[in-house]
C-alpha cells in the first residue's frame, strides 16, 4: 500500500467550493477513512489534492482511491510525519475538507488505551482489542468544537456514533461493538489518579482525537464511527512506570494489516447514508454556517 502522508509536489488545489456544488468523478468520494496515529496510509496508488478550506488547511493533502467499488478519501489525522500534535490538529479543516469532496461517511480509526482490563471484568478490554464505542466523553479544554460561530444551532449528541456505520464496522466476530471512550487534551498520558478516576465512571477507553472530530462530523451531516485499537492499559491499569509511546506504536505497528484489512472488507458493505438520523437532524433547521455541497 502506498503512502498517502507523502503526496506529490504537482497535487493542485482545489477551489472551495459553493454550497450547491460538488466535486464529482476523480475528484470525489463517499466514504472517508481518518488514520490516526501510525495509520498514514490506506489506498493502493492514489491520487492526491490539496483542499482549501474556510478554516485554513486540513491536515495534508486528500487521498483519493477506490476501495469495493466505492470512491474512498484518506486523510492522515496527524498530517506528514505526524506533524501536529492532537490539541493542533485542524479538525474543523479536516472535516469541512471531506465533505467539500462529497464524503457522506467517515469511518475513524484510533489509538486508545484501556480504562479497565478484561482479566476484571466482563466489559474490560485488553492490548489488541478493536472496539467500536458507542458513547463519548469530553475531557478537552482547548479545542475549538464547532462550526456554529453566531445564532441559534444545537446539535442533538446523545448517541455521537452513526447508527447504521457503527454496526457495520463492528460485523467482524473480532470488534467488540460498544464501551464509552473519554478524550483527553494531550498530548501528555494521564495520571494514575486521573486514568483510576475515569475508569471508576464507567468509562473503557481513553484517546486524544476522538472529539471534537465525531462533533464536526455530524455538524457536516456526515456519518462517522470511530474504531479503536487498545495499544496498551492506561497508568490506572498498568503498574510501573504507565504508559509510554513507544509502546502504543510498536502495537499500532503490529496490528496496522489487521485493521486496514478490516476497514477494507467493512466498506465494501457500508450501509446508504440516505436517510440518516446523522443528516436529517438538521431538518427544519435554519444552519448558520456552510456546509459545502450543500444541506442533505
Amino acid at each position: 500500500m502506498s503512502d498517502e502522508s507523502s503526496a506529490p509536489a504537482s497535487a493542485q488545489p482545489l477551489p472551495v467550493q459553493p454550497p450547491d456544488t460538488q466535486l464529482a468523478g476523480a475528484g470525489s468520494a463517499d466514504v472517508a477513512v481518518i488514520g490516526g496515529s501510525g495509520f498514514y496510509s490506506f489506498l493502493e496508488d492514489p491520487t492526491h489534492v490539496a483542499v482549501s478550506t474556510p478554516y485554513g488547511d486540513p491536515s495534508a493533502e486528500i487521498a483519493l482511491g477506490t476501495v469495493a467499488g466505492r470512491r474512498v478519501a484518506f486523510l492522515p489525522r496527524h498530517g506528514s510525519g505526524h506533524a501536529y500534535p492532537p490539541s493542533q490538529i485542524n479538525y474543523r479543516a479536516n472535516l469541512w475538507a471531506l465533505r467539500s469532496l462529497g464524503v457522506r461517511q467517515v469511518i475513524a480509526p484510533c489509538a486508545v488505551g484501556g480504562l479497565i482490563s478484561s482479566d476484571d471484568h466482563a466489559d474490560g478490554v485488553a492490548p489488541g482489542d478493536l472496539v467500536v464505542p458507542d458513547q463519548l466523553v469530553d475531557r478537552t479544554y482547548a479545542r475549538t468544537q464547532t462550526y456554529v460561530e453566531r445564532g441559534a444551532v444545537h446539535l442533538p449528541f446523545a448517541d455521537p456514533y452513526c447508527p447504521r456505520l457503527s454496526p457495520a464496522l463492528a460485523a467482524d466476530e473480532s470488534v467488540s461493538h460498544g464501551g464509552t471512550m473519554v478524550v483527553i487534551e494531550g498530548p501528555r498520558f494521564s495520571t494514575r489518579a486521573e486514568s483510576q478516576a475515569y475508569a471508576a465512571q464507567g468509562w473503557t477507553l481513553i484517546n486524544m482525537t476522538g472529539h471534537p472530530e465525531a462533533v464536526l462530523a455530524r455538524e457536516m451531516q456526515m456519518c462517522y464511527s470511530a474504531i479503536a485499537l487498545v495499544t496498551d492499559m492506561d497508568a490506572g491499569v498498568e503498574t510501573g512506570e504507565g504508559v509510554g509511546q513507544e509502546e502504543v506504536f510498536a502495537m499500532f505497528a503490529a496490528n496496522i494489516d489487521r485493521l486496514k484489512t478490516l476497514i477494507a472488507g467493512a466498506i465494501a458493505d457500508l450501509p446508504a447514508p440516505d436517510g440518516c438520523t446523522c443528516a436529517t437532524w438538521a431538518d427544519g433547521m435554519d444552519l448558520t454556517y456552510e456546509i459545502p455541497g450543500g444541506a442533505r
